[in-house]
């Protein structure tokens, strides 16, 4: 069963677009957008298991040069 997650991006100054531009390139990214608020950038992703969506995040999206903080959100079928 696929996981689907947001993750929510801080960054620093002035990186958000150059931040949006990587994380479309990482496998598993659906869609990435600059927003406006506490943070910089929202990105869409999926992957095969939390495990998977955990590798993702610290394997790939972490590594994007200049993000300063993630926070990972899974979607829940209540």
């Amino acid at each position: 069963m696929a996981v689907d997650a947001y993750i929510l991006i801080q960054t620093e100054v002035g990186r958000a677009n150059d931040v949006v531009v990587a994380a479309r390139s990482v496998p598993g990214v659906s869609k990435a957008h600059e927003v406006t608020g506490p943070y910089d950038v929202i990105v869409s992703c999926s992957a095969e298991s939390v495990d998977e969506l955990g590798g993702l995040v610290v394997g790939a999206i972490q590594k994007v040069p200049g993000i300063t903080r993630t926070l990972t959100c899974p979607v829940v079928n209540v």
